[in-house]
């Protein structure tokens, strides 16, 4: 199935592109970028990286379940896999020669210039698609610590 938008963008024939992260929650600028990415490349691996350092709120399997309830089934091109170890071994073993990253500051692309010029080394490009504005805001930090502060205690009224 090739994915195509409403004006008239066609994936490059044969590509297969990787987006990575923790997901830890997948949120609207995630799902937007898989939205943009999915017409840009004829198939996406949504990839729920498992990080050994990162203390995640819930384990790769339920992680991977909400990126699968958040992604469309319209969305016939896009699939979510896990992985543990770098993602340029994981796009080499599946044959995929993009990694796809979100850049919502000057401050990322500095970070993500050094993973792609690390990427590239390995046989894997690099594309970085911009937040949209009014997704920015929200980090999955912001989101973590949104969730934490409507389960947590309530706060006592003065």
């Amino acid at each position: 199935m090739t994915a195509t938008s409403d004006r008239g963008v066609v994936p490059v024939h044969g590509s297969l592109a990787v987006y990575p992260g923790t997901f830890d929650p997948f949120t609207p600028g995630h799902r937007d970028l898989v939205a943009r990415a999915r017409v840009m490349f004829d198939r996406v691996i949504v990839l729920l990286a498992v990080n050994p350092d990162k203390r995640p709120t819930a384990e790769a399997t339920a992680r991977a379940a909400r990126v699968r309830d958040a992604i469309s089934a319209a969305w016939g091109n896009v699939e979510v896999d896990t992985w543990t170890g770098l993602t340029t071994a994981y796009c080499v073993r599946r044959g995929a020669t993009v990694i796809v990253r979100g850049v919502r500051r000057a401050a990322d692309l500095r970070q993500e210039y050094q993973l792609a010029a690390m990427n590239e080394k390995l046989g894997v490009q690099t594309v970085w698609l911009p937040t949209r504005p009014q997704l920015a805001a929200t980090s999955s930090t912001v989101a973590r610590a949104y969730r934490s502060a409507q389960s947590g205690p309530s706060i006592p009224e003065l």
